[in-house]
């Protein structure tokens, strides 16, 4: 099975070049019809291996989102490195780096595809309306006419679809618990153990305020709950939306200091939180934070196998020491699948500093969620390697990572978020005020 590039109308529209965001109403009539409501091929390809979009896992809260649908689903097959050049063309260069690296244990093994990914009608609602008034402004850096998430439905450029990525949907609110779990070479961790807030500034008790949340695409507290010398730590962010004119706004609470400070150091290349220098800042959530380092350039789109209905990684009767081994994850708590994804190439821009020379990003169609990224050294080395491994959560009617693993290629040690032993490791629609997101606030939580 081949990569394969589609030339849809809608394809020949994002590959003209032009400039300009918006589309027209006309082009804006193919979501819901040729393209789903958000913007992915409705069709099933060629031989139908990926079948055509009907509508995804919809929303049903008497259902626990975690619980394994597919548990009674096998491997269609099991890429190995004795077999990988067969599927190939379906890997991307860092799927293909980590047979390299480890081929003696690195698997992947691929199931059924299942189109899952589904959203509120809202969101359907905003993305037709963001479709034909959206638009790019300050180098790309920013957003005007955006109603709250995802802005260009029907992209025309690499930068766009890196946006809509940024702005997706994640669920009304999210209290997630969980742990960062950096792991050695010879498979030694220790797990950093988090509660985290997110609110975009639509859904907090208050409603939306036009003055104070103006620029703000969402908010944002963690505090570490474990190990004791890091428990009480706060970490609170105001995320804007144009971050070159006006940068994310944090602020650090040392429990131990009993002090809240400025961050303004958390960006870029910065050192991610809690991640032993195995992730950079802007590597949280596959990508975040602002654009403007970067050449955008959009690649089309392709077919390969990429983490999806993860319910494995999700299990609460699997513990970390299960999961995490020497040099990779054990990848029978994996699940890959054959989607459709848009590739990104992002090149530092001369003049600008970033440790990550090149990064490329392959972008679910259905979820607009980053599914795998590359980042390459200053020599044009492939150094990391980063998987989003996600499921839809259909109580709120959203997919949403379980777990993101970022793999260092040359130091051979790893990084992966999970909340397999936390208690209630995602629950969305919390009620949230904004006097949570306030510096008062994380003074109040750091307490040891």
């Amino acid at each position: 099975m081949n990569i394969k590039t589609f030339t849809t109308s809608a394809l020949l529209i994002i590959m003209s070049g032009t400039l300009h965001a918006k589309v027209t109403d006309h082009v804006a009539n193919k979501l819901g019809d040729e393209l789903t409501l958000i913007g992915a091929q409705s069709s099933a390809n060629t031989d139908g291996s990926i079948p055509a979009y009907a509508g995804g896992l919809t929303a049903n809260p008497n259902i626990d989102p975690l619980k394994n649908i597919y548990a009674h689903e096998k491997p269609l097959f099991t890429i190995t490195a004795d077999n990988v050049e067969q599927y190939k063309n379906n890997l991307s260069d860092g799927q293909l780096a980590l047979f390299k690296k480890f081929p003696d244990t690195y698997k992947m093994p691929i199931y059924q595809t299942h189109r899952t990914a589904s959203h509120p009608k809202s969101v359907y609602e905003k993305a037709r309306k963001n479709a034909t008034q959206s638009e790019l402004v300050d180098g790309g850096n920013g957003l005007s006419n955006f109603d709250e998430t995802i802005p260009f439905a029907i992209p025309q450029n690499g930068l766009e679809v890196i946006w809509n990525h940024v702005s997706r949907f994640r669920g009304p609110s999210l209290e997630k618990n969980g742990a960062q779990v950096a792991v050695q070479r010879n498979g030694d961790f220790l797990p950093i153990k988090t509660r985290g807030l997110l609110s975009a500034p639509h859904y907090l008790s208050e409603g939306y305020d036009a003055q104070k949340d103006d620029n703000i695409l969402f908010y944002y507290i963690q505090t570490v709950k474990a190990p004791a010398r890091y428990t009480g730590n706060v970490f609170l962010v105001h995320e804007t939306i144009d971050q070159v004119n006006q940068p994310r706004m944090a602020w650090t609470y040392n429990a131990g200091q009993r002090r809240v400070r400025r961050a303004p150091q958390v960006a870029y290349d910065a050192p991610g939180q809690a991640a032993e220098g195995l992730r950079t800042s802007d590597q949280l959530d596959m990508f975040n934070g602002a654009p403007d380092r970067y050449d955008w350039k959009l690649m089309g789109k392709q077919e390969v196998y990429i983490p999806y209905n993860s319910y494995k990684l999700a299990d609460q009767n699997v513990k970390y020491k299960d999961i995490v081994g020497s040099g990779h994850i054990d990848q029978d708590y994996t699940r890959y699948e054959l989607h459709r994804v848009w590739k990104v190439e992002a090149t530092l821009k001369e003049g600008t500093r970033h440790i990550y020379k090149k990064r490329t990003y392959y972008i679910d169609e259905d979820s607009w969620q980053i599914a795998l990224a590359d980042h390459y050294d200053n020599r044009d080395e492939l150094w990391r390697v980063s998987e989003g491994h996600s499921l839809q959560f259909t109580n709120v009617n959203t997919p949403f990572y379980i777990s993101t693993t970022n793999y260092d290629l040359l130091s051979g040690r790893y990084i992966i978020e999970l909340g397999n032993e936390e208690r209630e490791p995602f629950k969305f629609s919390t009620d949230m005020s904004r006097k949570k997101f306030t510096t008062s606030s994380i003074r109040r939580q750091g307490k040891r």
